[in-house]
């Protein structure tokens, strides 16, 4: 087993049925490596088994040498944001519907994470975001986002207007619902569904991608992922900001929204055989054909 993996942490998706049966086929493999099992107390508390410690999710990343999440994209997102900090890798054993990121079949998970601990994966590293938003000299919110900060109107609202800049250039002004700032994970996610580009997680790029712009001329742009983004909201009724729709902020005329890259990735172990385009392929459904 290598030395990294000494303590091992699993984070389910705690109101999934079958996470139970995940977890006693985890907790089997890790023993048989020798590994320290913790526990965050909603993942425990749908366990009958007794983990090594259980330690709130916050406390983690610190104590662990590897994060396994079972659950979906978001779980695993969650996750993320919270290991990167100590660069914690982490592992996704998909209950979810399409896990983009949660690549492990529940059905395979025993063979995929005894070969995981063996060192037999394929690393890889994402890029997430650090966000935050001014008004005038506070600081109102700070956030990281593995997959995208969007600026949007709210649900009774109308068109938004907006000013965006890259390190401090002018860029456009934009009356549309929104504006998403999207990393190469999130150009799968909500920037797909709004016409933007797929960004391979290998680039050093973010998509800026506009939801629904007034002005057709208005398109997605890719910039380099140590650019500093600001966007500020000129005029809208109940505008508002996200982080991955898990952290959020009203905004108001003025505000202004900062993006740029965070100080350390996120670290993802693939089994051996992962190949990006091949997810997509499945995930996608780009192999296809009509009848």
């Amino acid at each position: 087993m290598p030395a990294a993996f000494k303590t091992v942490a699993v984070v389910g998706k705690s109101d999934a049925a079958s996470l139970p049966e995940i977890l006693d086929q985890l907790a089997s493999v890790l023993r048989e490596h020798g590994a320290k099992i913790v526990l965050d107390p909603a993942t425990a508390g749908a366990w009958k088994g007794k983990p090594d410690a259980v330690l709130q999710l916050e406390s983690i990343p610190a104590k662990a040498d590897l994060a396994i999440v079972v659950g979906g994209d978001g779980t695993l997102i969650s996750c993320a944001r919270l290991m990167a900090e100590h660069s914690v890798p982490l592992v996704g054993v998909n209950l979810g519907r399409l896990g983009f990121l949660t690549d492990i079949p529940a059905d395979g998970v025993a063979a995929a994470i005894g070969a995981v601990m063996d060192g037999d994966f394929v690393p890889e590293q994402r890029l997430l975001l650090s966000g935050s938003v001014h008004r005038g000299k506070k600081a109102l919110i700070s956030a990281l986002a593995m997959n995208d900060v969007v600026v949007s109107r709210g649900a009774i609202g109308s068109m938004i207007e907006f000013a965006v800049t890259v390190d401090g250039e002018f860029i456009f002004s934009l009356r549309a619902d929104g504006l998403i700032v999207a990393t190469p994970t999130g150009s799968t996610a909500y920037a797909l569904s709004a016409g933007g580009p797929i960004l391979h997680p290998a680039l050093q790029a973010i998509a800026l991608v506009p939801i629904s712009p007034h002005t057709l001329s208005n398109r997605p742009v890719a910039i380099r992922s140590n650019s500093r983004v600001e966007i500020t909201l000129v005029r809208g009724h109940d505008a508002r900001v996200n982080f991955d729709v898990q952290a959020h902020l009203q905004l108001e005329p003025g505000d202004v929204v900062h993006v740029q890259a965070a100080p350390k990735p996120a670290t993802l172990l693939h089994p051996k055989g992962y190949r990006y385009f091949g997810m997509l392929r499945q995930k996608l459904r780009w192999t296809e054909r009509a009848s």
